[in-house]
């Protein structure tokens, strides 16, 4: 329309010019001509105003159409998720079912299961009752055939027994005396010692949660990252869960393994100082992280044999003695129990007129095999006994260490000293809680069972054991084989190990190409 308004206001001008020239000049010639151009210059602008109004509807009309179709795709498309997540709802609708219709089969089950075992009880105990009346009926036969009560029988049998009772014990008197004699002095020793686990103070235990303080809650969103990236980066890195709630100013680390534990707490705080955090960062603190926890067992180990006055130990159980620091027995530190037990045993040992020095320390290494976890299918007491015996200790101690649970025959007086001094200890009200020792077994053996298959780099057992998080190796797993893999991880557990609830398999499969530039 605006195209037309110029076109007509430009054939305006030109009639006016004309108009102009005509009353100028006054020929009639030339208003002729000039009519005859203001007809001309009309047509132009009409004709012009008309094909530029075609182009324009033909333009709009175009710009429907492509609005139309955009239209048209885009309702198909939701058309289309919606079909699909009717679909899915179908279903989840159906799977449900099948569960309700599981569990109300079970539950049919369990109630027969229930009928039977009441009816089984009362024939049991209808059985009882005829076999009691038996029992009486033969009671009374017995009593009229012998003219004897029953009463009387037995203390006529009991009578005859003490006199051979004493006919033998007189033989063995002289033998006893003289033995006692003999073995006076060690068995003393072994009624003291028994003796002195009568004792008990009250001790604190640890938990499988670690605290991390934070000085701002704005940190906790860098720690977990875009889309929750550097969370699980540093749980795949460590091995733990990691809890980022409500709770002001603190990260919750939870794990079964105090090693991670405190890894990851280290990690967390160089991180958080660093600033730099992001997964590859992550990775590389952990590593160091855990190269210095390494190092710093070692100091531990040191320090403890220092202070315990223990020289000329085999590295290899210093390092060990160490990692004591990071296990408990029964929700006790291992450590802690095991230098008591040493003071224990040193205390003892002076009191009966011991070698202290041997005792101390026996018991410093008597639960040394709880932290060796490459032969998870021996003893405790059995693993340390060899491994001090690899070692080059003492054969004293080596009994004892094996002994203290009675695994093997005590060869010293040291041995059930040892025993003592390690229930001493580890009865004291509050020292140990057996509900987290059973819990912690059972997370290592959920590891050590996907530990077993082909191509599992690491496996972590996670939110509290209702979550196993399995590392896979990509050259040798395929994607297909991942799913399978997971599959029988799980039924491998439900076929091999007893929990409650559910535990959910993870397989994570990796692939990772790194080049450097030089």
């Amino acid at each position: 329309m605006e195209t037309i308004t110029i076109a007509i206001g430009a054939g305006a001008l030109v009639l006016g010019v004309l108009l102009g020239k005509f009353l100028l000049g006054g020929s009639g010639t030339k208003i002729k001509e000039a009519e005859a151009e203001k007809e001309r210059l009309l047509k132009d602008a009409q004709a012009t105003a008309e094909q530029t109004k075609k182009d324009k509807m033909l333009e709009a009309k175009e710009h429907f159409i492509k609005l139309k179709s955009e239209f048209e795709e885009e309702s198909s498309r939701k058309k289309n998720q919606i079909i699909t997540n009717e679909n899915k709802v179908k279903q989840r609708e159906g799977n449900l079912n099948k569960q309700i219709e599981q569990n109300k089969q079970i539950e049919s089950e369990a109630l027969e299961l229930k009928e039977k075992l009441s009816t089984q009880l009362e024939i049991m105990k209808n059985r009882k009752d005829e076999y009691e009346k038996l029992k009486d009926q033969q009671i009374n036969i017995l009593e009229k055939v012998s003219n004897i009560s029953a009463d009387d029988a037995k203390e006529q049998l009991v009578e005859t027994l003490k006199d051979e009772a004493r006919t033998e014990a007189t033989a063995h008197i002289k033998e006893i005396v003289e033995e006692a004699r003999m073995t006076a002095t060690k068995e003393a020793k072994k009624v003291v010692i028994e003796s002195v686990q009568r004792t008990a103070t009250e001790h604190a235990i640890e938990n499988c949660v670690s605290i991390f303080n934070i000085e701002s809650d704005d940190i906790k969103g860098k720690i977990i990252g875009r889309e929750g990236r550097n969370i699980r980066a540093l749980e795949a890195a460590t091995g733990v869960e990691i809890i980022v709630d409500d709770t002001p100013e603190a990260i919750i680390i939870s794990g079964f393994d105090p090693v991670r534990r405190e890894i990851t707490r280290l990690s967390l705080h160089r991180l958080v100082q660093d600033g730099r955090i992001h997964p590859a960062r992550i990775e590389e603190i952990v590593a160091k992280t855990t190269k210095n926890i390494e190092e710093e067992i070692v100091e531990l180990g040191e320090r403890t044999i220092i202070d315990l006055g223990i020289h000329g130990l085999h590295p290899e159980l210093i390092r060990m003695v160490g990692r004591m620091r990071f296990r408990s027995s029964y929700g006790q530190n291992l450590l802690q129990h095991s230098r008591e037990t040493a003071n224990l045993c040193a205390t003892m040992a002076a009191e009966l007129g011991l070698n202290t020095k041997l005792a101390k320390r026996a018991g410093l290494l008597h639960d040394i095999g709880k932290v060796w976890t490459e032969e998870p299918d021996k003893p405790h007491a059995i693993v340390g006994m060899e491994l001090a015996m690899k070692y080059k200790e003492n054969p004293e101690v080596c009994n004892a260490i094996g002994a203290h649970h009675d695994e093997v025959d005590m060869t010293s007086i040291i041995s059930p000293m040892v025993q003592a001094c390690d229930a001493i200890s580890g009865s004291r009200p509050g020292a140990r809680r057996e509900v987290i020792e059973q819990y912690i077994k059972r997370l290592k053996d959920l590891e050590n069972l996907a530990l077993g298959f082909d191509g599992v780099n690491k496996c972590y057992a996670i939110q509290a054991g209702r979550e196993l998080r399995v590392m896979v190796d990509a050259e040798n797993v395929s994607d297909k084989e991942s799913s399978d893999l997971s599959f029988n991880i799980s039924q491998k557990i439900e076929k091999d190990m007893q929990y409650p609830g559910q535990i959910k398999v993870t397989v994570i499969r990796e692939t990772r190409a790194i080049a450097f530039a030089k």
